[in-house]
């Protein structure tokens, strides 16, 4: 098993473009377990991290109510934003500058063939970074993602999730708020709850603004112990 996986971090990039560089690297993982399959070879399948923060976008999940975006075409275009509906789990969800996103291309034969326990160490992974800031997150019974204050009227969400998973390779992956401009989630009902706020790792810690390279770092040391994963730090762009 292949525990290596190639860490990208490309940068501000547009995510269509972004999207069509997951697919690419997906498909070859995918086309390759077939043709070992196939022709009864043994050839290593690659693992891959992609870091990235997006241009305005909101994006729709397959599950998603069109909906919860709560504005139309022409105001999307004045607040310069995006809208795509795509193919992972979960419902609508906003991405931009100031947010790490995070897209792990894994092929769990690698690592384990479970996708909830596949979900559950990304939460961990998150819960874990933000604890080292003296943030107390959690899991939210029944919602998938990392959330302040569970339980408790003033619950919101810090970190959306929603993956896609074929021949147990996955794609899509999570969204961690660092320094994001939260009034965008005033144009959408965040991942489709009504009753809960949405907030950032600078909003929590008072500061005017949060270091992403320290916390991509904290993100990917957690990463590799809790996959048992070896991340190949160099770092290039599509």
């Amino acid at each position: 098993m292949n525990k290596k996986v190639h860490l990208q971090d490309l940068g501000l990039k547009d995510y269509k473009e972004t999207w069509d560089f997951q697919e690419l690297l997906f498909q070859k993982t995918v086309h390759l377990k077939i043709k070992n399959r196939r022709q009864e070879t043994n050839e290593q399948t690659p693992n891959h991290f992609l870091f990235v923060e997006h241009p305005h976008v909101f994006t729709l999940g397959k599950s998603g109510d069109i909906n919860n975006l709560l504005v139309d075409k022409k105001k999307l275009e004045e607040k310069d934003a995006k809208f795509y509906k795509i193919n992972r789990g979960g419902d609508i969800t906003y991405h931009g500058p100031g947010q790490i996103v995070g897209y792990p291309i894994l092929d769990l034969d690698n690592f384990f063939t479970d996708i909830h326990k596949y979900l559950r160490l990304l939460e961990e992974m998150v819960i874990l970074t933000l604890a080292e800031y003296g943030l107390k997150a959690e899991r939210s019974e029944g919602e998938t993602g990392v959330w302040l204050d569970v339980g408790t009227p003033f619950a919101r969400k810090i970190c959306a999730m929603g993956v896609r998973a074929s021949r147990w390779v996955t794609m899509h992956g999570f969204a961690l708020n660092v320094n994001t401009d939260l009034g965008y989630f005033d144009l959408m009902v965040p991942c489709g709850i009504k009753d809960k706020a949405v907030t950032s790792m600078n909003v929590e810690l008072g500061k005017r603004e949060v270091d992403m390279e320290g916390v991509k770092q904290k993100l990917l040391r957690h990463f590799e112990i809790l996959f048992g994963a070896d991340i190949e730090k160099q770092r290039t762009s599509a």
